[in-house]
């Protein structure tokens, strides 16, 4: 479960205070897969990375009582100078995981080969985004944050990413941010609308696919 007491995000810029969200609380239950839709600009993305918990609100708490993923594919995390091998070992303790292991599976999964032992910084954005990918799927969660479902490398690596993920969310809970209807119906059972600083849930995908789809009118 995850539960948002009364959060309360904003940024101030160029004299402009811009509220994500406003004192609100909700609550994401086990066993469910949500779809968070809005605008764009509405801070769904902020939103995720106040529930991963690598942006902290301004006031209010967030309680998880499951593992969260960080955003799945997301390489921000990765220090630039250190090489792939090194971050990926990092990333692998602070999640108390066997550092061999995950390497392992990084190393084979995002087929980087002598990549590995460079510095992140000389990578291209679609070897980020392997090695983002391959070590998402290299630790598990019991819930998986996705923004917005990218494709990553060629058709058969992108096969291979559709696989791995497809086994991961047979165990796990999904929150999913995306423009797409499809994608959400594909993967969610339940629909949440970010609007004006309020996160409005539904009891239905549809309901709030509607819902969303009124206000992009």
């Amino acid at each position: 479960m995850i539960q948002l007491d009364k959060v309360f995000k904003f940024y101030r810029t160029e004299g402009h205070t811009k509220i994500v969200l406003d004192h609100v609380s909700a609550m994401f239950q086990s066993g469910r897969s949500y779809g968070l839709l809005g605008v764009n600009g509405a801070g769904k993305s902020t939103t995720m990375r106040l529930i991963a918990g690598t942006e902290l609100p301004n006031s209010g708490r967030i309680r998880r009582s499951v593992r969260v993923s960080w955003p799945l594919g997301f390489s921000g995390g990765f220090h630039p100078l250190m090489t792939g091998r090194e971050n990926v070992k990092f990333v692998a303790r602070i999640y108390g995981e066997d550092p061999r292991k995950v390497l392992d599976f990084v190393e084979d999964f995002s087929e980087l080969g002598d990549y590995i032992d460079a510095p992140v910084k000389t990578y291209s954005s679609g070897m980020q985004a392997r090695l983002a990918f391959a070590l998402s799927m290299a630790i598990e969660f019991d819930c998986y944050l996705i923004d917005e479902i990218t494709a990553v490398g060629d058709a058969r690596f992108q096969a291979r990413c559709r696989n791995a993920f497809d086994r991961r969310r047979s165990n796990a809970d999904l929150i999913v941010v995306s423009h797409s209807a499809d994608t959400i119906r594909d993967y969610c059972d339940q629909g949440m609308v970010l609007i004006d600083g309020q996160l409005l849930q539904f009891s239905s995908v549809e309901q709030a696919i509607d819902a969303y789809n009124r206000l992009n009118r």
